[in-house]
C-alpha cells in the first residue's frame, strides 16, 4: 500500500491519437448518462454520487491552481468518449481520441506504514511515454477495473427477466417446481457467466499492465539516481559550452547581455524558451580559469587553444584513451 502523498515530477510532452469506431465504449457512455439522468430526476444523485462530486470539485481545483502558477501558456486538450457529445455521425462512425502523454516521469514515493512498523524506505521509479488516462499505472495501488455500466444492464436485465419468470410461475395454478428449479438455475448461470467473463478480462487487464510497466519502466533505485545525476552533469556541461561559444562570438559582455543571448541562440537553434542560468555557468567558467572580468565588468573568454590546455586531458577522454589501448593490445 503507497502512502496518501507522493511525488511525480515528468519532463516533456506529446500526443497519443488512436482513431476506431469505439463501439463499446460508445455503449457505456450512452448507458452511463441514462443512469445519471435517471438519478438527477429521481433527486437520487445526492445519495449515490455526493462523495465522487466533491472528490471532483477538489480534484479540479488542485488542477486549476498547477496549470495556473506553472503552465499557463501550454495546453493540449484531452478528447475522450466520456466528454464527446452524442450525434449519429459520432456514434456511428470512427472517432479519435486524443491524449497528453508525459516523455519522462520520476515518481517518489513511501509505502504507508502500519501502528506497530513505520516504513521508513523511500522508493524512485523512472517511467517514459506514460499517457495522462493512465497516471495510476506508475503507483503500486494501481486501480482495479470495476465492472462496466453494460456488465451492470446484462446484471439487471437478467435479475429482472429472471424475477418476472419466477414470478409468473409461481402465479400459475399448480406451480411446477422443476420450471422454478429450472428458472431460478438459467439466472444463476448466466450471473456467474458475466462475473467470471468480468474476472477472466481483470486478469487480461492486470496482465496488460503488467506488461506495459515492463515496456515503460526505464530503471528505479539507484539506477534512477545515477541516471538523475548524469542528467543534471550533462546539463550543467551544455550550458557552459553555450555561455563559452556567446563569449568567443560577442567578445566582451555584460552578465545580463550573455543572459539573453543565450537564451535567444537555444530558441533559435531549438525552438525552446528556456531561463538560462548564467550566473552558474559563469561561475564554472572562471573556477576554470578560461573567463575573467574586465574593470567595467565586463566578462570575457581565452582563446579555444588555451582554454584546452588550462582544463587539460578530461576523465572521459583517459577513459577513451585506456579503452583503445586495450583494444589494439
Amino acid at each position: 500500500m503507497v502512502h496518501a502523498k507522493y511525488i511525480i515530477f515528468r519532463r516533456g510532452i506529446g500526443l497519443d491519437r488512436t482513431t476506431d469506431y469505439f463501439l463499446m465504449e460508445k455503449v457505456d457512455v450512452i448507458i452511463s448518462r441514462l443512469w445519471s439522468w435517471l438519478l438527477r430526476i429521481t433527486r437520487l444523485q445526492r445519495i449515490f454520487l455526493r462523495k465522487p462530486l466533491e472528490r471532483r470539485e477538489n480534484d479540479r481545483k488542485k488542477t486549476d491552481e498547477i496549470y495556473s502558477e506553472a503552465e499557463a501558456d501550454l495546453f493540449v486538450e484531452r478528447i475522450r468518449i466520456e466528454n464527446m457529445e452524442l450525434s449519429m455521425r459520432n456514434l456511428l462512425g470512427k472517432i479519435t481520441i486524443q491524449e497528453p502523454t508525459f516523455d519522462r516521469i520520476i515518481v517518489v514515493y513511501r509505502r504507508a506504514g502500519t501502528k506497530t512498523k513505520t516504513e521508513r524506505g523511500v522508493y524512485v521509479k523512472h517511467f517514459r511515454n506514460i499517457p495522462m488516462a493512465d497516471m495510476e499505472i506508475v503507483l503500486p495501488e494501481k486501480k482495479n477495473p470495476s465492472l462496466t455500466p453494460m456488465d451492470w444492464v446484462k446484471f439487471l436485465v437478467s435479475a429482472v427477466l429472471g424475477l418476472v419468470a419466477l414470478v409468473g410461475s409461481l402465479e400459475m395454478p399448480k406451480a411446477d417446481f422443476w420450471v422454478i428449479a429450472a428458472v431460478l438455475s438459467g439466472l444463476i448461470g448466466y450471473c456467474a457467466k458475466i462475473y467470471f467473463t468480468f474476472q477472466q478480462n481483470m486478469t487480461l487487464y492486470q496482465n496488460l499492465i503488467t506488461q506495459s510497466m515492463y515496456d515503460k519502466q526505464l530503471d528505479s533505485g539507484r539506477g534512477t539516481l545515477l541516471h538523475l545525476c548524469d542528467d543534471v552533469i550533462q546539463q550543467e556541461v551544455k550550458e557552459v559550452i553555450i555561455l563559452f561559444f556567446i563569449l568567443m562570438e560577442q567578445g566582451k559582455a555584460t552578465l545580463n547581455d550573455l543572459d539573453l543571448q543565450c537564451e535567444e541562440l537555444i530558441n533559435e537553434e531549438f525552438g525552446a524558451n528556456c531561463n538560462f542560468d548564467v550566473d552558474d555557468a559563469i561561475q564554472k567558467l572562471e573556477k576554470m580559469g578560461v573567463v575573467a572580468r574586465d574593470s567595467l565588468g565586463r566578462y570575457y573568454c581565452v582563446g579555444l587553444k588555451r582554454a584546452n590546455e588550462i582544463i587539460g586531458t578530461t576523465t572521459e577522454e583517459l577513459v577513451l584513451k585506456a579503452n583503445q589501448s586495450t583494444i589494439s593490445a
